[in-house]
């Protein structure tokens, strides 16, 4: 199979005008590995796609889902591969764009369990135990099960000790053995993965803050009461970083000045995670650039990155 490129990197580093003009060059389609983008009616906030930027070229995995809706990484993971699977039958290049890193994970390396996206009952059954018994029991449980896992996670961490517990309960491993089998297979994907990265950290905060700043100009706030009404803010999409706080807003917790600052520090935040999460991965060509650097400077660095990863025209 054709090796994939991989664009990926913090909220607003420039991923989705690199990932275009390469599409271009390369005769390539975009896969969207974003954990929001993939709801409906979520545009502004989630800072997808839109008509313009994409000059043309086809994104796939953005509204699949209506918001609210359960969607793992399992599950992005079968999807997006069938779409890799489509591109590249149709005689094109594939390019993965987004900063989820897990998501991206699921896509290049495969999904960690068979039968992942099947719910068996497992979960609900140690969410409604945990809620009754309390974190330290749970936690206790857990190590004595899987002792490197427990001593790893806190009792108050309900969603990681949950899920640690389901993996040895539904599948008879626990999660350190899986871990250790899954990081020694091969990659279901030859990918050359590039991190777009500022070189100053700076650059980056203040491209976060003019993005924001174009959100409210762009009607994040409509957009999220349209939401709201339509009773569309629920699950994981109520969580996403941009609605939960322009809601704060909305009910009267704060100004809408208040609520803009918040919604920048919590971005913010967020890019310093997945900066953390990349920064963790093995095979990543960091491609840093300086205020001084033009698009056309990047567009360079990574070609020839790709060059010479034996991506050729």
């Amino acid at each position: 199979m054709n090796k994939v490129i991989v664009i990926c990197g913090a909220t607003a580093s420039g991923k989705t005008g690199l990932s275009v003009e390469l599409a271009k060059k390369y005769n390539a389609e975009i896969v969207s590995a974003d954990s929001m983008q993939i709801y409906k009616y979520m545009d502004i906030g989630t800072a997808k796609v839109t008509e313009e930027e994409a000059q043309g070229i086809r994104h796939h995995m953005l509204d699949i889902v209506m918001p609210g809706e359960v969607y793992s990484a399992a599950r992005y993971g079968d999807e997006a591969y069938e779409c890799v699977k489509d591109i590249i039958s149709r005689g094109k290049n594939v390019i993965i764009c987004g900063g989820t890193g897990l998501y991206i994970n699921a896509l290049i390396r495969g999904n960690e369990f068979p039968g992942q996206n099947m719910e068996t009952g497992t979960r609900k059954k140690l969410e409604a135990r945990y809620d009754v018994i309390g974190g330290e029991a749970m936690h206790a449980e857990l190590l004595a099960i899987d002792p490197e896992s427990g001593e790893r996670l806190h009792p108050n961490d309900k969603k990681r000790i949950i899920r640690a517990l389901e993996v040895f309960y539904d599948y008879g491993v626990t999660l350190t053995e899986h871990n250790k089998i899954h990081k020694s297979k091969a990659d279901r994907l030859d990918s050359v993965q590039i991190c777009l990265n500022p070189v100053s950290r700076d650059v980056l905060y203040d491209r976060i803050n003019r993005r924001v700043d174009i959100m409210f100009e762009q009607g994040l706030l409509e957009e999220t009461k349209k939401l709201l009404e339509n009773g569309m803010l629920a699950g994981t999409a109520a969580q996403a970083i941009g609605y939960k706080e322009v809601l704060g807003y909305i009910n009267g917790e704060m100004s809408i000045q208040e609520a803009t600052n918040l919604l920048k520090q919590k971005t913010r935040n967020y890019a310093k995670r997945q900066l953390t999460w990349f920064r963790s991965q093995q095979n990543i060509n960091w491609l840093e650039y300086s205020p001084e650097d033009t698009f056309d400077d990047i567009m360079q660095k990574a070609t020839e990155i790709l060059v010479f990863d034996g991506i050729k025209l």
